[in-house]
């Protein structure tokens, strides 16, 4: 008797160990890390070479630090993750990558990117060992804590902006400080919203999209959509008001025209492009938004542009 085809799914394949490395360390969240070129750019000293490579050097320990944070990550919320509809095919919930391995990784990422910082200077090894214990608590304290871990989420962003200018020996304007501040504040709210936004979109009933919450991540339970979509809202508008008092100061250093004023068009326009994709539920990852987004890098290239001439004194 003959059998027919299995009706069973195969299972999945698993990807060798340094593929599935590779992969947990989330190169594609790297680019979170350009934030550490912001201050040498607002300061107009980002061509410096005593600027320039002092801030690569504190973009390659961020990239190196963040990536032993998620792998940290993983092995605490591997079963969480295994739950998630997208979060389940990383590489140590998939099984690709065990515990053990990945724990030893990111030991050894975190002393390579401390001493990679050390090697620059005492304030850029602060900043980024504050960084290591911001997002170490987080994963493994305070991350099911609603607020505080929206604020934890924040300072990731903040201390990334700050990295450059420390690295460099930049001083820091106070501007730059709550445009930074609240940009950041912006994003984790946003990628909160989207997370229960998609939570909600899944049912109808909103005792099970709770659960559903629940079972991804447990501080999503603490908000209400209204709340978030003001803590996202009034984050734009302080963050939009900021920029704009602050282009409007570096346009009144000697420059033939008002680069950094009209600056302030893209900017604005990027933040209320970005809040639409907030809005319809599609900034999980800001990574992921910028990347697929070609209107959203044009006006972000735009900004570069015309804010860099203005800084620079063109």
């Amino acid at each position: 008797m003959s059998s027919g085809p299995s009706s069973a799914v195969a299972p999945k394949e698993r990807r060798a160990a340094p593929v599935a490395v590779v992969a947990a360390m989330r190169p594609k969240q790297w680019l979170k890390n350009l934030l550490v070129f912001a201050a040498p750019l607002a300061a107009g000293s980002i061509f410096q070479p005593d600027v320039f490579w002092p801030s690569v050097a504190a973009f390659v320990a961020f990239c190196l630090m963040s990536s032993a944070t998620y792998l940290l990550n993983d092995v605490r919320d591997v079963e969480a993750d295994r739950a998630h509809p997208t979060k389940r095919e990383r590489p140590v919930a998939r099984g690709d990558l065990s515990v053990g391995l990945a724990l030893g990784v990111a030991g050894a990422l975190a002393i390579i990117a401390m001493a990679i910082a050390f090697a620059v200077n005492l304030g850029l090894a602060g900043v980024l060992l504050a960084y290591a214990l911001f997002t170490t608590s987080y994963s493994l304290f305070l991350k099911h804590e609603p607020v505080i871990e929206l604020a934890l989420l924040a300072m990731g962003f903040l201390l990334r902006a700050i990295a450059g200018g420390v690295a460099s020996d930049l001083p820091i304007s106070q501007w730059f400080l709550i445009v930074a501040g609240f940009g950041s504040l912006f994003m984790a709210a946003g990628k909160r919203f989207s997370e229960l936004e998609r939570s909600l979109r899944a049912t109808d009933d909103e005792h099970d999209a709770t659960q559903r919450a629940l079972s991804t991540r447990r501080s999503l339970a603490g908000y209400t959509p209204a709340y978030l979509r003001f803590v996202w809202g009034a984050s734009a508008a302080v963050t939009i008001t900021a920029y704009c008092l602050w282009a409007f100061d570096v346009s009144t250093e000697p420059s033939t025209l008002p680069w950094a004023s009209w600056s302030v068009l893209p900017f604005v326009l990027a933040i209320l492009r970005y809040a639409a994709d907030i809005d319809r539920g599609n900034a999980e990852a800001p990574e992921d938004v910028v990347l697929r987004d070609r209107v959203l890098l044009v006006l972000g290239l735009l900004w570069l542009v015309l804010f860099g001439l203005g800084a620079l004194g063109v």
